[in-house]
């Protein structure tokens, strides 16, 4: 993952995992002996041939228990964990379920236990699941409670990282976009309205997953990652927020191994996040907590992408052996990602170096299943990716039958509408002396718009140098032709004379808020601050708000749609249709020649495409599929392609490089 840089005030990066862990069936060799090693220090280690069944250490197996998770130490051989008073590795690996299809819950659950893992870990995103102040959505693909309970079916216990702030490459990291109305309120202090909208959301959130931990074991665990000089303290605000709430267990955090010592609270196991094994990696940690068991709480055995740059890969070998290590050592660690998924609709973050670049639709991460729920080669390592199947008592679950997908011969567009004659079917404009940013926008009950694209209109009768910081990309027209591209560096751009009045356009696409770092506090979207045309700000605006949600796309089947003709380089929507057949299956989604935009199936979004790569094709969930003819809906901000087409392989450009 980004090794996400410190704020002056920010304390922890991704906050709070409860911790709720089931086992597969499956053992670990003893750790082997380690000379000159300051993690073991000068204890004497000793191999033993004897192997460990843990198939009675699952959620349904222990439903009556009294002890959960511990850590113990005994002389002669290193720290570790013990469940129900027996020796215990946290195997785990990562699945958000926000960002898999429920039907495939089970699929990719099963994978994960077949494999040899015996823990699945799953952040909570608080702007998915309170999308408006106090309107919460736990339902459909948001149904935390159902994936939980599904875990525990299927022998697995859970990481539960509920946040409230989880970075996870997703827009503002997870927080949701109507904290950023308040221009006093900071993001991740303790600023009274920043605490205020944390504590009424686990007002709702926990008393969901407080009661599983007497089905799951439960305990707490942050993600941080604090300054020398933090304005807030998880151990001050949300650890009393989540003991009052009925939680318990045990609490860790977790920081990159060369923080660790700012990250850590006393009295907390800390955890690190690393890359791969190396002996270095462990000495801040060791210094800090050496008579506990180590958690490497987020091991990385890919990366994610953003657009423009080049694909990420890492190679077996680099994973196999950090595994090995890990093994040898009896050291306890979660894969991240094992399954990434994707970043349906708009929920993917951002990063902001050099430039401001999204996070893809994609988020396959390189990780142990591709993110259809395939198998690479990460998974067969060494048997199956843990461990040598050799080390276990009992045999582990049969492999689950590949995750099938296919290529539709029918999938033909016919008819497209130019976005200039969609607006009616919209939602009314807000008219404004001034611009208004996105989340400003008295919509939704007055929480505004967190996600997609914003069209402000306004009348120019001169030409001129027209200057605008549009956040993320703009493109701007004069009537109907277009005059250029605004972005967050390019904010100028030239109006050519004209002899009457003439209404100027920007259409604004939010690209993903960035998802870590002080950056997190200027997020705003849209036009921020005022337009200029030689140095005179422009007024009254008519503003357009273009979420592209469902109930959009059902008013916009009776707009007078077009024939499909000629090239159009307007932005516009394309309509069509394809065809599945009686029991739809997994797809992708490949665009020749279109430039920019998203792609909907039956109303759902299924993310953006861009032809600056990497990401080639979208994923496309057969369970997302209805039997027959499936409307196909493209916004295309720039230019029409030659088509659309169903195909079987995961396509990227290039060959990629290693993270």
């Amino acid at each position: 993952r980004s090794p996400c840089p410190f704020s002056p005030r920010l304390s922890w990066r991704r906050v709070l995992c409860v911790l709720f862990l089931p086992f597969a069936s499956s053992g670990f060799a003893p750790p082997a002996k380690h000379r000159n090693n300051f993690i073991f220090e000068h204890r004497k280690l000793h191999p033993s041939p004897r192997r460990f069944d843990w198939s009675h250490l699952t959620p349904r197996e222990l439903q009556n228990r009294s002890w959960g998770i511990q850590t113990e130490e005994r002389a002669g051989r290193n720290p570790y964990f013990t469940l129900e008073g027996r020796e215990f590795l946290i195997l785990g690996g990562s699945i958000h379920y926000f960002r898999v299809p429920r039907a495939s819950w089970r699929d990719r659950l099963l994978k994960l236990r077949a494999c040899g893992f015996n823990t699945v870990t799953t952040y909570v995103p608080w702007n998915l699941h309170e999308p408006e102040r106090g309107t919460f959505d736990f339902s459909g693909n948001l149904d935390l409670e159902a994936f939980i309970l599904l875990a525990e079916e299927v022998g697995l216990w859970v990481i539960l990282r509920p946040g409230p702030y989880i970075c996870g490459e997703m827009d503002l990291g997870g927080l949701p976009s109507w904290l950023l109305q308040d221009p006093t309120s900071q993001l991740r202090t303790t600023n009274h309205s920043f605490v205020n909208a944390v504590n009424k959301y686990f007002d709702h959130l926990i008393p969901r997953v407080a009661p599983l931990q007497r089905r799951e074991l439960t305990a707490r665990s942050g993600n941080s990652r604090p300054p020398p000089r933090s304005a807030f303290s998880r151990a001050s605000v949300l650890d009393p927020a989540l003991q009052q709430r009925g939680i318990g267990g045990l609490l860790l955090t977790a920081d990159n191994s060369e923080e660790v010592t700012r990250g850590h609270i006393k009295g907390v196991l800390a955890s690190i996040n690393v890359k791969e094994f190396k002996v270095d990696s462990f000495k801040h940690l060791y210094k800090l907590q050496r008579h506990k068991p180590i958690l490497i709480m987020e091991f990385w055995v890919g990366w994610f992408d953003t657009w423009g740059a080049e694909h990420r890969v890492m190679g077996v070998s680099e994973v196999e052996r950090s595994v090995s290590e890990f093994i040898r050592f009896g050291i306890s660690f979660n894969v991240y990602m094992f399954h990434g998924g994707t970043n349906f609709g708009f929920m993917n973050g951002a990063t902001s170096f050099e430039k401001h670049r999204g996070v893809t639709t994609s988020y396959d991460y390189d990780g142990v299943l591709t993110e259809a729920g395939d198998y690479t080669a990460k998974y067969f390592m060494r048997g199956r990716f843990p461990l040598p199947v050799s080390f276990a008592v009992r045999p582990l679950p049969p492999v689950p039958s590949p995750t099938p997908t296919v290529v539709y011969p029918s999938l033909k567009l016919s008819h497209y509408l130019p976005l200039w004659e969609a607006l009616p079917y919209l939602q009314r404009p807000v008219t404004s002396n001034v611009p208004i940013n996105m989340e400003n926008l008295p919509i939704n009950n007055g929480n505004g718009q967190s996600f997609g694209f914003v069209l402000y209109e306004m009348t120019v009768c001169s030409g001129g140098r027209l200057r605008a910081n549009a956040q993320d990309e703009a493109q701007v027209f004069l009537n109907e032709t277009s005059l250029g591209i605004l972005t967050d560096v390019h904010r100028d751009i030239d109006i050519p004379p004209i002899m009457e009045c003439q209404l100027l356009r920007i259409l604004v696409e939010n690209q993903g808020r960035v998802n870590f770092s002080w950056k997190i506090q200027n997020q705003r979207k849209g036009l921020i601050g005022p337009v200029t045309l030689d140095k005179i700000a422009l007024d009254w605006f008519t503003i357009y708000s273009l979420e592209l949600k469902m109930r959009f796309f059902k008013k916009l089947r009776s707009a007078p749609w077009r024939p499909l003709g000629g090239p159009s380089s307007s932005p516009a929507f394309y309509r069509g249709t394809l065809t599945a057949g009686s029991s739809p299956q997994d797809t992708f989604l490949q665009l020749f020649g279109w430039n920019h935009g998203c792609v909907f199936i039956n109303g759902r979004n299924l993310g953006r495409y861009w032809n600056i790569g990497p990401q080639e094709a979208l994923y496309l969930p057969g369970s997302w599929l209805q039997p027959g003819a499936n409307e196909i809906v493209l916004f295309e901000k720039e230019k029409r392609g030659s088509g659309v087409f169903s195909t079987d392989v995961r396509r990227w450009a290039g060959s990629g490089f290693a993270s």
